[in-house]
Formats: C-alpha cells, sequence, structure tokens
C-alpha cells in the first residue's frame, strides 16, 4: 500500500461475527428509544406531581436517544423537558431544550407536521412564563398555521393554542385579539368529553383580562361571573379525578385566591395534593 494512502475503517476493522456490517457504515445504527413507554413512564410521574423523578427519567433518556441518534425520540423528550422546566421556574434549561427542540425540527424533516406545531406552541409558552410575550407570539403564529391547515377546528389541540396565545396578547395589551382567541377556546371545549377543566382555565384567562384591561374595580362584575363560571365547571360531577384534574385544580386556585376566594383556592389545592397522593 502506497503510504500516502489513508486508511479506511474497513482496512483495520474485522466483523464481530460473519453477519455483522456495522463497522463498514459511514455512521452507526439509529436505534429508537422506547418513546412511547417513556412518556407513559413520564406521565406516570406527573400524576404524582413527582417532578424530580420525570426529570431524572427524562434526562436519561434523552441522553440514550442522542446516544442512540434518534432524533426524532430526541426532538419529542425536549418538548417534555421544556415543558417540565418551565413549570419549575428554570429558564435557562427551559430555553436551552427549546431551542434544541426547535433546531431539530429540520433536521427531522417534520417542519409543518403537527409535531412541529405542537413544538412551537411550548416554544411560545416558555418565552411568554419568562417574560417574553413579544418573542412568544411568532412562534404562536407559526403553530396556528400548521394547526389550522393540518386539525380539524374543534381539536382540544388548537383550544390549547388560543388560550397560551390569548395570555401572551394579554400581557401586550392586545385585548380584543385575546379575548377572540379565549371565546374560540371555549367554543371548542364546550364540544370536548370531560373538557370542562380546560374551559374552566380560560374563563380564569378572562377574569384576568378584564382586570388587565378594565381594571379591577370597573372590571369586578365582569371577573366575577368568570369566576363563578370557572368554578362551576371544576364542579361538574362527572369529571375523572385523575391527574389532568388535579393539574387544573393546582393551576386555578392561585387566581381564585387573588381574586379573595381563598377557601375555595385552599379547597382545589387540597383535592389536588389528595389525587396526587392516591397516585
Amino acid at each position: 500500500m502506497n503510504e500516502k494512502t489513508p486508511l479506511n475503517r474497513e482496512d483495520y476493522t474485522d466483523p464481530q461475527c460473519p453477519f455483522c456490517t456495522d463497522q463498514y457504515e459511514a455512521e452507526p445504527p439509529i436505534r429508537p428509544i422506547p418513546a412511547t413507554r417513556v412518556i407513559e413512564k413520564l406521565d406516570a410521574f406527573l400524576d404524582r406531581n413527582d417532578y424530580a423523578g420525570a426529570e431524572r427519567l427524562l434526562l436519561y433518556w434523552v441522553n440514550e436517544a442522542g446516544l442512540d441518534r434518534d432524533l426524532r425520540g430526541e426532538f419529542q423528550l425536549r418538548n417534555e423537558l421544556m415543558g417540565l422546566y418551565r413549570k419549575l421556574g428554570r429558564r435557562e434549561s427551559a430555553m436551552e431544550n427549546s431551542d434544541r427542540a426547535l433546531a431539530l425540527i429540520g433536521k427531522c424533516g417534520i417542519e409543518n407536521t403537527v409535531s412541529a406545531g405542537t413544538a412551537y406552541v411550548n416554544a411560545a409558552t416558555v418565552r411568554k412564563a419568562f417574560g417574553m410575550a413579544d418573542a412568544a407570539i411568532p412562534f404562536f403564529e407559526k403553530a396556528r398555521a400548521i394547526y389550522e391547515a393540518n386539525l380539524k377546528p374543534n381539536d382540544p389541540l388548537l383550544a390549547g393554542l388560543c388560550n397560551n396565545m390569548g395570555l401572551a396578547l394579554t400581557d401586550l395589551g392586545r385585548f380584543p385579539e385575546a379575548r377572540e382567541l379565549y371565546a374560540k377556546a371555549l367554543s371548542i371545549m364546550s364540544g370536548i368529553a370531560n373538557g370542562e377543566p380546560e374551559a374552566a382555565v380560560t374563563y380564569l384567562n378572562l377574569a384576568n383580562l378584564e382586570e388587565a384591561e378594565n381594571g379591577l374595580e370597573n372590571g369586578s362584575e365582569a371577573i366575577d361571573a368568570c369566576l363563578a363560571a370557572a368554578r362551576e365547571l371544576l364542579e361538574t360531577k362527572t369529571l375523572p379525578h385523575d391527574g389532568n384534574y388535579a393539574f387544573v385544580c393546582e393551576k386555578c386556585a392561585p387566581t381564585f385566591g387573588y381574586y379573595g376566594h381563598f377557601a375555595y383556592a385552599a379547597e382545589l389545592t387540597e383535592r389536588a395534593n389528595a389525587i396526587y397522593e392516591r397516585n
């Protein structure tokens, strides 16, 4: 062999067995992680309000996805991580996983899919949560275009988008646009089985909008009406008291407390804790 001729991998590596050809490949094979099982386990942690366990699970498997070159698996878990870190108030970690998930959209070739739309919603929600409502709006708009092109008009994902985008618009003082989105969210959830908890969240968002637009005193009548509607929805007898219901109760309690409904806020918190402990 000419001394100037570079060695290729096949020149110095023998197969482990006659049928093993991995070493001849330019890159190692992609080995998908068991994403469905990981998400099921994640839901179990979240149903118990065990955020530390959820973080350990996601970090382990996102590392495995990287080692196994499973970009789609990593994309899915990065989405979960940014949401988890948003809930925990960990801005740097939330933004890091948001940026990574967004970068993976193109690499996975899923630019116009619902999965990409959901990543845009998550990225926007992270930015809104950490005081960057202006930066959130373009991501919400991308998600809205994808959802409206791919989903039925009554899909719950659209309601979630409307709720979250409405919050960002309220922060920016764009009240008529936010109100229109909240109305759309309520319309969608009214036709969804067990959609009452999410509709309750929308009514509390409307209460906050009323205060932001009209002030606490001038908006008091409309605020009280929104609180009453939200409470009635949360007390729907047929609702399953599962992890999602616990999460909504926990989410709604501070708003009721803020507007002086201290006893009901405490009741919602106790209700959520009881569900978490049971799970």
